[in-house]
């Protein structure tokens, strides 16, 4: 059977972080790999308690939680994470709605945070699974930006809209890249933008952290 990208993401995420060491930095601000690993974990294991990392009122609850993480090894830890365990993200239909995003994400924000790092070139069949993800996403991927904008992929006709409107800016770049901008990583690379000035202004200066 054919590993899924978000289980092979997820498992490359893993090899990194313990070749790097937990002490290695990350595009997570403040986080090194040990606080990237305590969050995946406590996603997918304590979700109410990772709620913090978005409510706000919860958000001592979970540095409380991600504290209990820090203290334990940090191998062990990366192995309890290589695989979903006895949770929902074990369901394959789950793991790829919920994960494929989330650990393409993640593992690019642990090899990005090295000074070396260098862009790399997704298998076909998985760069055609992350742009049809996020074309399908695209309105939710892009719900904080300031503008109306289109993204496009690269070297095609294919566009989804981001946000609705008129005057829009378009956003064109492979979908790993494009996916990475929508989650707020300013490390994405080889994205041209077109559109009036101040608009592309506004969508490169907007705050799409997630």
């Amino acid at each position: 059977m054919t590993t899924s990208l978000a289980r092979r993401e997820r498992i490359a995420l893993c090899d990194l972080a313990l070749v790097l060491g937990e002490d290695a930095p990350t595009l997570c601000s403040g986080w090194d790999a040990r606080d990237l690993v305590a969050h995946l974990l406590l996603r997918e294991h304590r979700p109410l308690a990772g709620a913090g990392i978005t409510i706000g009122a919860m958000s001592r609850f979970t540095d409380r939680q991600m504290a209990r993480y820090r203290q334990q090894d940090f191998g062990v830890l990366v192995e309890k994470l290589r695989t979903p365990g006895f949770t929902p993200f074990a369901i394959p239909a789950v793991e790829r709605l919920a994960n494929t995003m989330e650990y393409v994400v993640h593992h690019e924000d642990l090899r990005r945070g090295q000074p070396d790092w260098q862009p790399r070139d997704l298998d076909p069949a998985d760069d055609q699974e992350l742009w049809a993800m996020l074309r399908k996403g695209a309105s939710f991927a892009g719900r904080k930006l300031p503008v109306p904008t289109v993204i496009r992929r690269a070297g095609t006709d294919e566009v989804a809209t981001a946000k609705k409107g008129e005057g829009t800016v378009t956003i064109t770049g492979a979908p790993v890249e494009l996916v990475l901008f929508l989650f707020g990583r300013s490390c994405a690379s080889d994205l041209v933008f077109d559109g009036p000035d101040d608009a592309v202004a506004a969508v490169r200066n907007a705050d799409l952290g997630i």
